[in-house]
């Protein structure tokens, strides 16, 4: 199980959970932070002791066998379980070699030295500014926010403006650091599978090919050598089409305006004072608030317990919701709630106007309802139109670009692209274009047509579950999820498939891949109802998915799918399904991609 996911969007909140969940990304870092130093400390070994060549090679080996991977999410691809295997293969063989190694390793400073320093002051060293920048910016935040709080309301409105700017301030300085703090320590996390293991990987090849090895020793590792080196090519080419995705998550989450809409869920959360009354006076109680809107459940738990004793989260149910007026109390950002576990409203404060709105909003209370605007782009659907405009560009790209070289991977001129879409979509003469203008070229039509495929319901949904077993159950269950689709989204996602055959077949010359076009449409077809971290680190097993489909179309047998009514397909059960269908002796599983193809 490896660590779950940090979400952009929890730097908001700051919880505690967030926090804990943090430091343990913050150990894993010291930990790989040690373990960086022992391969670079044993490395240097091997290359300044000929003498003790063979302890220094042998503790080497130990440190690589011992070291385990963990990696964020909870299924791995068949690359990264390559990976995460290495060190004990590379292990392995250093022991089983080791009386044979008579020479030092030349080369190996650059081999591995340089670029384990590299990663590590470039990487892990970066992550620890960030770190100290965090925590800077985090203390004076909440300092800033004790003394806002503090604040009288009957001061001068001047005064309290200004008090104002300067916390927002703060605010935007704390959650500038957060977001890019959590951004950097998972980049991390991420970059050691390939950035640690390519250096190991070459110094250990440096070994076997200028020590006095056997030949057949050499010829043995090579298709190992080969089957790594593709994994990581794999996987840096997942990594980078993650990371863009994340970069302009990270970007839009950075704004406040994001923080009403972080989770897309009747959820809201977060710091509230709430105000306890006692013989002596009046006191007001920090806590970590929920509000689940469906149960009208309210959670507060103690954000300071006292050492002395044991305080457990208040649970709350909720009957109504009322903001508390300037005049009637000396605090901001005031409003009341009424329970039925309590005979008295409870009172409480927020930490700004714009967190009370959405406390506000969320509780249903009398404070008006703010929502961002929003901006919608036409609206495409999944038509006559949209299959003439898909056959068009395929009919386009297979008479002309076939053979040319990154076909689809070269992205064309935003500009010429929304020209030709709404030239081709125009509702007073749709599909009126004619491709073969001197205004469009491949690159022009290729990107258009990937844009249309975003913008259409969702054709593929393969990675929402997970299947196990050999290639032939996973071929089995794409097959049955893809019978589930429906009509009009299974017809154009045969007609796509066949053209992506096609144009894989003329790889030698166009270089694009059934790996190239599953990093290029695997985000294009398979859209995350929410944006998360979580749904970005999925794009690798989308990516596998529209491989799959690729390599083994006539398999998957898009064409012949067979078609039912609702009526039938409740009635007819998984096994005859599978034998109208021809598939025998395949087990059919909900999915999560484990094998070759992940």
């Amino acid at each position: 199980m490896g660590h779950p996911p940090l979400e952009f969007s929890d730097c908001y909140g700051d919880s505690p959970d967030f926090r804990e969940r943090l430091k343990c990304y913050e150990l894993e870092l010291e930990r790989t932070s040690k373990f960086l130093k022992d391969v670079i400390k044993d490395g240097n070994s091997v290359i300044n002791a000929i003498k003790g060549y063979s302890v220094a090679v042998h503790k080497f080996s130990q440190t690589l066998n011992v070291f385990q991977f963990d990696f964020i999410g909870d299924s791995l691809t068949d690359d990264e379980i390559n990976i995460a295997e290495s060190f004990q293969e590379f292990a392995g063989l250093l022991q089983e070699v080791e009386d044979d190694r008579m020479m030092l390793v030349q080369n190996a400073c650059d081999l591995l030295i340089k670029p384990l320093e590299k990663f590590r002051k470039e990487q892990i060293g970066v992550t620890k500014e960030r770190r100290k920048k965090f925590e800077k910016e985090s203390e004076k935040y909440y300092s800033q926010l004790d003394k806002h709080l503090n604040l009288s309301a009957k001061k001068k409105e001047t005064q309290l403006q200004e008090a104002d700017e300067l916390l927002d301030k703060e605010r935007l300085n704390f959650y500038e650091s957060s977001v890019e703090y959590v951004y950097q320590i998972q980049q991390v996390q991420d970059r050691k599978k390939f950035d640690v293991v390519e250096p190991v990987l070459a110094f250990l090849h440096s070994i076997l090919t200028l020590n006095n090895l056997t030949v057949e020793m050499t010829q043995d590792f090579m298709p190992y050598k080969q089957e790594l080196q593709l994994s990581l090519q794999n996987t840096r080419n997942h990594f980078e089409s993650t990371r863009e995705e994340m970069e302009d998550l990270m970007k839009r989450m950075k704004h406040p305006t994001q923080i009403g809409k972080m989770h897309g869920q009747p959820t809201i959360e977060g710091y509230l004072y709430s105000q306890e009354k006692w013989a002596l006076g009046v006191s007001w109680v920090k806590y970590y608030c929920k509000y689940h809107k469906d149960s009208k459940l309210f959670v507060m738990v103690p954000a300071e317990p006292k050492p002395a004793t044991k305080q457990g989260p208040t649970e709350l149910k909720l009957k109504s919701c009322f903001r508390r007026k300037t005049e009637s109390i000396d605090k901001r950002f005031c409003f009341d709630i009424e329970t039925y576990e309590r005979n008295i409203p409870v009172t409480l404060q927020a930490v700004s106007e714009a967190n009370r709105k959405l406390w506000m909003e969320a509780m249903d209370g009398k404070e008006p309802i703010y929502h961002s605007p929003i901006h919608k782009q036409a609206e495409m659907e999944l038509n006559e139109v949209g299959f003439k405009f898909v056959r068009k560009c395929i009919n386009f790209v297979e008479t002309k670009g076939l053979t040319q070289e990154g076909v689809y991977r070269t992205v064309g001129s935003n500009i010429q692209v929304q020209k030709l879409l709404n030239a081709f979509f125009d509702q007073k003469c749709p599909g009126d274009v004619d491709f073969h203008s001197s205004d469009w070229d491949i690159k022009t039509i290729t990107s258009a047509m990937k844009f249309y495929l975003r913008c259409v319901p969702i054709l593929l949904n393969l990675v929402s579950n997970s299947f196990h077993g050999g290639l032939d159950d996973r071929l089995g269950a794409i097959h049955s999820l893809t019978y589930k689709l429906p009509e009009k989204n299974r017809e154009m996602l045969s007609l796509l498939i066949g053209h992506l055959v096609n144009v894989c077949s003329n790889s030698g010359d166009n270089l694009m891949t059934p790996s190239n076009m599953g990093v290029i449409f695997g985000p294009t077809l398979m859209r995350a109802e929410e944006e998360t971290v979580a749904a970005m680190l999925d794009i690798k097993f989308q990516n596998i998915v529209v491989e799959i489909l690729i390599e083994d179309y006539t398999k998957v047998n898009l064409k012949n799918v067979i078609t039912f009514s609702p009526l039938q397909r409740a009635q007819e059960s998984c096994d005859c399904y599978l034998m109208h269908c021809g598939i025998i002796n395949i087990q059919v599983f909900d999915c999560t991609l484990h094998s070759r193809y992940c």
